[in-house]
């Protein structure tokens, strides 16, 4: 990448936290500007430095690193910020693309598929590993839903999809044959159609309530 991604680790885990560290620091362009274990600590961190992006525990031992969501947008932190977790429940999952998470990375996965994810939510893109995905929208269609928004259209419905694969504007083009302008104008009906201002709420809404109807192929 053209600039180095300035990143705060924040992991209740000392060995995990410099392992990571090490490694992103060898294998991309990141530079590790902070490793901490609380959310106090992490607050700290981004009023004395410039943070792109904070990759956040979820299970902080004694705390919730979903705590950091609120406080950190509240004192004017604009960085992006991606759970890195053992797992999470679905509720939590939501909840934290809601504050404002920009996705969720399982501990499990490997680290190339974490390399991956940092350079797609540095972009402004989002990342919630498969797995997880495939839970949510299964868990979701087992509720009973209801649709107060009208179905999408057929072009609608497969952006969508693609969001949900954790792909970029110019993939979704590629993937469906269409222009980055066409699919640049179907998320903006997206977002138009549920009240929403980014991809990871745009997730929240299509699992939460509409995944029945939206999230079908046809």
């Amino acid at each position: 990448m053209d600039q180095h991604i300035r990143v705060l680790i924040v992991d209740d885990h000392t060995l995990f936290r410099e392992s990571l560290s090490r490694l992103l620091e060898a294998d991309m362009d990141c530079e590790i500007r902070g490793t901490c274990a609380s959310v106090e600590e992490a607050l700290k961190v981004i009023a004395r430095e410039t943070i792109d992006l904070v990759l956040l525990d979820y299970d902080l031992g004694f705390e919730q690193g979903l705590q950091f969501l609120p406080e950190s947008r509240s004192r004017g932190f604009v960085g992006q910020v991606l759970m890195v977790t053992g797992g999470m429940s679905e509720a939590f999952m939501l909840r934290a693309l809601d504050q404002g998470a920009s996705g969720v990375f399982l501990k499990s996965s490997p680290l190339a598929e974490l390399i991956q994810a940092i350079r797609r939510v540095f972009q402004g893109e989002m990342w919630i590993d498969s797995g997880l995905v495939k839970g949510l929208v299964a868990s979701s269609r087992q509720r009973s839903v209801e649709t107060s928004q009208g179905m999408l259209s057929a072009r609608e419905r497969s952006v969508l999809r693609c969001v949900f694969e954790g792909l970029s504007n110019k993939e979704i083009g590629q993937q469906l044959s269409i222009s980055e302008g066409s699919v640049k104008a179907a998320l903006q009906q997206l977002f138009a159609r549920t009240g929403v201002r980014t991809r990871s709420q745009l997730v929240r809404i299509a699992v939460e309530r509409h995944s029945n109807d939206w999230l079908n192929e046809t």
